[in-house]
């Protein structure tokens, strides 16, 4: 079945994500897989056509080469950093994997679950921010609410200070 994989792990570039990712790249990932960077923007006005479409079905699939190039990702409004780059540049040389990137917008909990069936996703490797109990109840856990409503297999690496 090699090939056939398509791992997502979501992403915002925060500290829990990228601890998410080198999980991913050093656990699951291997020769052959699609690794999908799955990144999910606030929902807000856009005046461009092409913005309006992409928000009820995520951007197009965003290739390595492109979503390295700031230029390219501004049109997007996202601003990948160097650490992240750095992990997906090297896991695509060395263990030979597509590395692509979908956007979405809205609510990262509701959008997660909807790219794990829409792009399809064999898995999804998610980060946890490691919030207390009450803010977790107030505002609601991404991770929690991935696992209990996701339609594969999903993965939660905790983030250690």
């Amino acid at each position: 079945m090699e090939g056939d994989r398509r791992v997502g792990v979501a992403v915002d570039f925060s500290p829990s994500s990228k601890n998410a990712l080198k999980w991913a790249v050093d656990n699951v990932i291997r020769k052959g897989d699609h690794l999908i960077l799955v990144n999910v923007r606030p929902e807000g006005y856009y005046e461009e056509g092409e913005m309006q479409l992409w928000e009820v079905t995520g951007s197009p699939f965003i290739p390595l080469s492109e979503f390295s190039d700031p230029v390219v990702m501004k049109k997007y409004g996202v601003k990948p950093d160097p650490e992240t780059l750095d992990i997906v540049s090297t896991v695509a040389r060395q263990k030979e994997v597509e590395v692509l990137m979908k956007i979405f917008w809205g609510d990262p909990r509701e959008q997660l679950c909807e790219a794990i069936d829409h792009i399809p996703l064999s898995c999804i490797i998610v980060g946890n921010r490691g919030l207390g109990k009450l803010k977790r109840a107030i505002m609601g856990s991404v991770s929690n609410h991935v696992v209990n409503n996701g339609s594969c297999p999903v993965t939660v690496v905790k983030h250690h200070d």
